[in-house]
């Protein structure tokens, strides 16, 4: 599907992953909606690509935040593309130094990271659903994000695991429900990337991540991401799949 003359959704766009995505569905002609919590960084996003993006708040596992950045994208064009980006990560054993895993910091990961993915795609399908298909019968294109830890968890990532494997399990139940209408559904599980989530570490430990990666031996790109999210829209076959982006790396149980 091509995106020149649609507008697309990138939810975490003021960041990382999102960012490039942001970036890349932008130069290919979309009218992009930078969904974010981070006002600033989504502003400075936005106004770095200039015209046809805007930044709009929002909490992806609020439903009126969520139809707020909907509308904003249709007002501008048909939304042809969802992706997914939002992500919180937290290291935390289910039975640490200080007693069992904290349930409110676990149900904000879920919160985020699986709440917020079905929050997203529902409410972007059903505008999707409603627009012209184009000659192959497509109407729309959802990317969700899930990780390699949704299959080989690390001591520590119990929260962050659980809710990446919801979002591979929801995949499948998306795609063949909105196939009748034409909008196709996968998801990137990449391995370890060069996001924010690892900016606070030293530059030692940034590299020896990088290294464990069989090749490339270093750190995922968020441009890499969005070169795959940008094929997944372009390539209309490519449905119900998550595709692992992880240099062939297999994690570690710590």
């Amino acid at each position: 599907m091509r995106v020149d003359g649609m507008s697309a959704i990138v939810t975490g766009g003021a960041s990382g992953l999102g960012a490039a995505t942001a970036r890349k569905l932008h130069a290919q002609g979309a009218r992009v909606v930078i969904a974010d919590v981070n006002v600033e960084a989504g502003e400075s996003v936005a106004k770095e690509l200039g015209q046809r993006a805007i930044f709009q708040r929002t909490d992806v596992a609020d439903a009126a935040a969520v139809e707020a950045a909907v509308n904003a994208a249709t007002a501008q064009a048909p939304l042809g593309v969802l992706a997914n980006c939002a992500g919180i990560a937290i290291a935390e054993k289910a039975l640490g130094r200080e007693g069992p895993h904290s349930l409110e910091r676990f149900a904000n990961v879920i919160r985020v990271n699986l709440i917020g993915t079905f929050n997203a795609t529902r409410l972007a399908a059903a505008a999707m659903k409603g627009n012209q298909p184009n000659a192959d019968g497509e109407r729309g294109v959802v990317i969700c994000t899930a990780s390699v830890a949704a299959f080989e968890g690390q001591v520590g990532q119990v929260a962050y695991s659980a809710s990446k494997g919801d979002v591979v399990a929801m995949l499948l139940p998306f795609a063949r429900e909105f196939a009748s209408f034409g909008v196709r559904v996968c998801a990137i599980a990449p391995g370890i990337f060069d996001t924010p989530m690892l900016a606070g570490l030293p530059e030692a430990a940034r590299l020896s991540l990088g290294q464990q990666v069989p090749f490339p031996s270093r750190l995922g790109r968020p441009e890499e991401y969005a070169e795959l999210a940008a094929h997944i829209v372009a390539n209309p076959m490519l449905n119900g799949e998550v595709i692992r982006l992880d240099g062939a790396i297999r994690m570690a149980p710590r």
